[in-house]
């Protein structure tokens, strides 16, 4: 049957906290505090799911006008699922959810460069941040 891809309207926060935990994300993520989660997922208008069946093993979340940005704030797969093009894709529908006017935008942990860097996701030099207070 294969990997199924879709957009869904809203994703419950236990779902999402398990594909954090599964995919190591939870490591940078306040994972243990759902309340937090939730209002994460409340305020995002672009989730990507990937369903093997009927398991959640990925989650593409952002924040996007579908004009001109898009904000990919998670992009997390089980790690039993890496491997597999699942990340590839995820973006992929993003980037097609949110339009062919906009730009896509996301922060790399740093364990996640080479990936980004293997699928060609072009490096930018001129972005800028202020850190979370927590």
């Amino acid at each position: 049957m294969g990997i199924e891809y879709r957009k869904v309207d809203a994703l419950d926060a236990d779902s999402f906290i398990g594909v954090l935990v599964r995919s190591g994300l939870a490591e940078r993520r306040p994972a243990g505090d759902r309340a937090r989660i939730a209002r994460m997922l409340a305020g995002s208008n672009l989730i990507i799911v990937a369903h093997d069946g009927d398991t959640l093993v990925g989650v593409a979340r952002s924040i996007t006008d579908y004009a001109y940005c898009c904000y990919l704030s998670d992009l997390a797969v089980d790690r039993a699922y890496q491997g597999r093009g699942i990340g590839k894709r995820l973006i992929a529908e993003t980037r097609e959810a949110a339009g062919p006017e906009t730009m896509c935008l996301l922060v790399s942990a740093p364990d996640s460069i080479g990936f980004y860097d293997a699928i060609q996701m072009p490096r930018q030099t001129r972005a800028f941040m202020f850190p979370r207070a927590k």
